[in-house]
């Protein structure tokens, strides 16, 4: 049964890539379909990034209710490009080859995360204390991130801004390479621990009593979700709540949290919900850039549904 909805989800995911590449063609129609298929390879991107950097956090945690976004994952990246801004200033920012940027930035995300965040989970703090630990990381590279705007010109500030707010209308195109290469290693890593991850989300004492090499295990996870959480947020800019919507819905399409079918569902659920989402919004309803408004609302509702249902255990 979870087979078929598999392939269910596969025909959907195809059947909205290929509306969000025909439908409304008019004009230089080449032209138009170079741009949409660049706009479409980059959703796809962030769609499974986002949807394999999810499930794997929430496996890592042992929780349903967090994601990377929520623990201040991306709220640390936008932090760094407002940084580089005011360091380097809006020319010298503007300078940076990408790639090379784009590489450094995904290595001290990797590094900052596993400093973070493995400490708490080796010392299995309370999830609720980690849930406030994340609040409160979000809040302070947040107000960092206001405070230096506040320092920097105008005109500086608005060459940092794009990486502040989700925009699925104006993608990094210039990253997509580089981005894409980490997805595919990402994916590739995150399928061959599948079986790994169905043991680590026993817990620690059984993942070791199994033969897991516990912090190993943890860090090296990590950084992977440190990785795509980097591809998501460099392409689109940072989205709170997309993580947390998509594992939710494909683990009740699914029925089951065994990876080898969790892990292609989040990442088709996700994909469907980003092209189908933009390809309605840009061609049903004329309002493409609510998009990432709608996602967030949803998300946050769904975030409060799985809060309020797991303090009812």
């Amino acid at each position: 049964m979870a087979n078929r909805r598999l392939v269910a989800l596969s025909i959907v995911a195809l059947v909205c890539s290929i509306g969000f590449m025909t439908i409304g063609l008019k004009g230089n129609i080449s032209f138009v379909l170079g741009l949409r298929a660049t706009k479409l390879v980059a959703l796809l991107q962030v769609g499974v990034s986002i949807a394999l950097s999810t499930v794997v956090f929430q496996t890592v945690t042992n929780n349903r209710i967090l994601t990377p976004s929520i623990m201040g994952l991306d709220a640390l990246y936008a932090f760094g490009q407002i940084l580089l801004v005011f360091l380097l200033g809006g020319l010298g920012y503007a300078a940076l080859d990408p790639q090379w940027k784009f590489a450094g930035e995904v290595l001290l995300l990797m590094a900052l995360a596993a400093g973070i965040l493995l400490p708490m989970l080796i010392r299995r703090v309370d999830i609720g204390l980690m849930l406030l630990a994340g609040v409160i990381l979000g809040v302070i590279f947040r107000s960092l991130q206001s405070l230096v705007a506040r320092l920097i010109d105008p005109n500086e500030f608005a060459v940092a801004q794009g990486a502040m707010f989700a925009n699925f209308n104006d993608v990094r195109t210039d990253l997509l390479g580089f981005a894409a290469a980490l997805t595919l290693a990402g994916g590739a890593i995150a399928w061959r621990v599948r079986h790994v991850l169905d043991i680590v989300a026993l817990g620690k004492d059984n993942a070791t009593s199994l033969g897991v090499d516990w912090i190993r295990t943890l860090t090296l996870l990590l950084l992977l979700v440190s990785a795509l959480v980097a591809v998501s947020t460099a392409l689109v800019g940072p989205v709170a709540f997309l993580g947390l919507l998509v594992v939710a819905l494909a683990e009740r399409i699914v029925d089951t949290r065994r990876h080898a079918l969790l892990l292609p569902a989040a990442a088709l659920v996700g994909i469907i919900v980003l092209v189908g989402g933009q390809t309605l919004f840009q061609h049903g309803l004329g309002a493409s850039s609510t998009l990432g408004v709608v996602i967030e609302f949803v998300g946050g509702i769904v975030f409060l549904v799985l809060l309020f249902l797991g303090s009812r255990r």
